[in-house]
């Protein structure tokens, strides 16, 4: 019954359109919608003044668990372009997203990765884990399948589209220059990096941290009192001092792991709050890319007993503490 409801909701989206689908619009912006706030600023980026781009999922919202709305179906409908990531990060909207394909331009850019740069996951032998943006220069691969979907959509702007995807990337090699300065400034022994989820662990693999979540690479997986438990252990044997809560995620995990180490003479606090499945608010330099990734690597540094300037690579972040 749900797939009938998905597939009838579609049909009635996509029905009063008067132009075709993927129309390259003469005088109007672009309609680009996407499904994260990360894929939306790629294309922003990429775009520029000739695309508007919406995010179907905006700050603190876990793309694991989303399920589109009606409004989402008909913004999706009416777009020349649909990005979203792939790699079964949108769990709860593959199906209808996969419906929207035969009609219009959709593209998974994650998707597009070569499988050898991917990390997979004993959780799900038989996926990958999602969580790509957390590394800058796998990043960049992604902004070059939002610039080529861009082209195909309008190759009359291909010039403007391969310009501005250019200054782009130039501007992740510098944030991925600076996140590798300031994380190696961490003390080797204290790179152990524990979150709500496990959301970090291409970020672990291109600065050196061990990296711990309570729950595994989805939100939609349970933590049980016994990764409570081994957590804690390790928390106690590693002496980490530091524990970090994210965004898009609820603290009670995280606040139980902390009540647990002090139950054993272990004191931890937390050492901020991370962007990791949803960037900061709109309008902000945290809700940006740029911003976000900057975000986390200055905190996590600065946390776990690292230099970083308080206010980040370009002294944008928000000033005072970011717990």
């Amino acid at each position: 019954m749900q797939l009938t409801r998905r597939t009838m909701l579609v049909a009635l989206a996509a029905a009063p359109l008067a132009l075709p689908a993927g129309r390259a619009r003469a005088q109007d912006r672009l309609e680009v919608v996407t499904t994260t706030g990360m894929i939306a600023d790629a294309a922003r980026q990429v775009g520029g003044d000739l695309v508007a781009v919406r995010a179907l999922m905006g700050p603190g919202v876990d793309p694991h668990a989303y399920r589109q709305t009606r409004s989402d179906i008909v913004a999706m409908a009416g777009a020349d372009l649909v990005l979203w990531h792939g790699l079964f990060l949108e769990a709860q909207m593959e199906e209808i997203l996969q419906d929207m394909a035969r009609k219009i331009p959709v593209v998974a850019v994650a998707e597009s990765l070569p499988r050898d740069l991917l990390r997979g996951h004993d959780e799900y032998p038989d996926r990958h884990d999602p969580h790509v943006w957390m590394d800058p220069d796998l990043w960049t691969r992604v902004v070059d399948t939002v610039r080529d979907a861009l082209i195909r959509v309008a190759p009359q702007h291909e010039a403007a589209f391969r310009a501005n995807a250019a200054a782009h990337q130039a501007d992740l090699v510098q944030l991925a220059a600076y996140a590798r300065g300031v994380l190696a400034s961490v003390p080797a022994e204290s790179r152990v990096l524990v979150t709500a989820h496990d959301a970090f662990g291409y970020f672990g693999a291109a600065y050196g941290f061990d990296v711990l979540g309570i729950q595994g690479i989805s939100t939609e997986s349970e933590a049980g009192l016994q990764r409570i438990a081994e957590l804690v252990d390790i928390l106690v044997a590693r002496n980490v001092r530091a524990v970090f809560v994210e965004s898009s995620v609820s603290d009670r995990n995280i606040r139980a792991l902390i009540e647990g180490a002090a139950a054993r003479g272990h004191q931890v606090q937390i050492g901020g709050s991370l962007f990791s499945d949803a960037m900061g608010e709109a309008g902000s330099y945290e809700g940006t890319y740029l911003g976000m990734i900057d975000h986390n690597a200055t905190v996590i540094a600065r946390a776990l007993g690292g230099q970083a300037p308080d206010r980040g690579m370009a002294d944008r972040l928000a000033p005072g503490p970011r717990t």
